[in-house]
């Protein structure tokens, strides 16, 4: 492939546009064949239900894919004008998908003379809103709806649903919603970038990425539950409960063993901690069984412990405001954290709590970075490398002779002066600062 890199960027941009012109024919050949051999049936012989069913399997696509290209294969022949667009490669598969859900023969011409005008993005919205969709269709749409859940072999949860367009427009307004309101509530951490992958244990348990991140529509829907959730804790005054198993070892971090959710799934043992910061523990006594699976037999449900009053919980709202961690100013859905965890011997008592938002205590548990108090109610926050994290950090120093050169002037002035800046010569230093820098 070295050649390519002796190709002009005419060249390039030719051949790739030309290929895609072949794509598209090539394509167009390949749902024509899918159509006969849907036609003659073909699909029946290997035991599958469908078409679409036959192409998944033997062509190694996506399910809903296939349906979706067993649908436009079907569509073509009642389209000339438009399956001989396709033929010759002048309309893209994109196109056509979104073509073939509104065109009937007396339309192609006016369909064909908007797909020339519009992008594949353009046309596919300008599609779905001249779509007809009569009553019948739209309820069966609605009665058709369904969300369906299931847990991933690494332990995270998969969501898929299906609503009616009235629906899925709520659903994304209020996601937009959401989302709109975790930015302007925490602000992004200086240098963040996209986010990584979610990392795991060694064991297999669900572990938070220990950088910080831009806000994404999964922690929007985690804020609208968390919302939710808050509303009916208030009317009922009772707390929802996540039921954590950890043995007491591993919670006090004097072993490192498995943490898993009630229903299953396993979890870090950081994650076990942060979840028991501020949260109703309920002490729960086993010993092993005798049966051959070793199976575990409750002795005992001790009292309820270490959860907060709600008079200490208002002089923590009162007191911190918002989160505690350096240059975070979230105030919604904080949590209450343990300075000294309360595993370890650490009190409930307003001094050796703090309040965190869920990113930031993340970031104590899982993350890596940690909190010390120190006399007079100080707190320190350091990085995994044992950094010290300051609330306000001071500027590096500035280069001397640069400085002078602006106080000498008289026009540039010293940060907060308030006086107005002379802006041309302050590019002219910053350039020939820069000229001078090595490399």
């Amino acid at each position: 492939m070295s050649y390519l890199g002796e190709l002009s960027l005419e060249r390039l941009e030719h051949e790739i546009v030309q290929l895609a012109a072949h794509v598209n024919a090539g394509m167009c050949r390949w749902l024509e064949l899918v159509a006969e051999f849907d036609r003659r049936e073909g699909w029946g012989s290997w035991g599958c239900k469908s078409c679409a069913d036959w192409v998944a399997w033997r062509c190694a696509l996506e399910p809903r894919a296939a349906r979706e290209h067993v649908r436009v294969a079907r569509k073509l022949d009642d389209l000339p004008r438009i399956h001989a667009g396709f033929r010759e490669g002048r309309l893209s598969y994109s196109k056509v998908r979104a073509l073939t859900r509104i065109a009937k023969p007396e339309s192609e011409d006016e369909l064909l003379e908007l797909a020339e005008h519009a992008t594949a993005a353009q046309l596919e919205r300008i599609c779905r809103a001249l779509r007809r969709v009569s009553t019948a269709e739209a309820n069966e749409i609605h009665e058709n709806r369904y969300l369906t859940w299931f847990w991933e072999d690494d332990g995270s949860l998969s969501i898929h649903a299906s609503l009616s367009p009235e629906d899925g427009a709520m659903l994304l307004t209020a996601l937009d919603a959401a989302h709109q309101r975790l930015r302007r509530n925490s602000p992004e951490v200086a240098g963040s970038g996209s986010a990584e992958p979610p990392a795991t244990t060694e064991d297999g348990g669900s572990a938070e990425p220990p950088v910080p991140r831009r806000a994404t529509n999964a922690d929007a829907l985690v804020a609208m539950a968390q919302t939710s959730l808050d509303a009916s804790e208030a009317d009922s005054g009772a707390r929802t409960e996540l039921v954590v198993h950890v043995d007491a070892a591993t919670f006090a971090r004097d072993a490192e063993g498995r943490c898993h959710l009630d229903h299953g799934s396993a979890i870090a043992p950081e994650t076990a901690r942060r979840l028991g910061c501020d949260g109703a523990v309920a002490l729960l006594s086993e010993r092993a069984g005798h049966a051959p699976n070793v199976e575990t037999h409750p002795l005992s449900v001790g009292q309820r412990t270490r959860a907060i009053p709600a008079a200490i919980k208002r002089a923590l709202q009162a007191r911190d405001g918002t989160c505690r961690f350096p240059g975070c100013e979230n105030r919604l859905h904080l949590d209450a954290h343990h300075v000294h965890h309360w595993a370890n011997g650490g009190d409930t008592s307003l001094g050796n709590l703090v309040r965190l938002c869920r990113h930031h205590h993340r970031l104590v548990h899982e993350g890596g970075y940690s909190l010390e108090s120190h006399p007079g109610g100080d707190l320190r926050f350091l990085d995994p490398r044992r950094r010290l994290i300051h609330e306000a950090p001071r500027p590096p120093d500035g280069d001397a002779d640069q400085l002078r050169l602006m106080a000498d002037d008289g026009e540039v002035p010293w940060p907060g002066s308030g006086k107005r800046s002379d802006q041309e010569l302050a590019i002219w230093i910053l350039a020939n600062r820069s000229a001078a820098i090595p490399g």
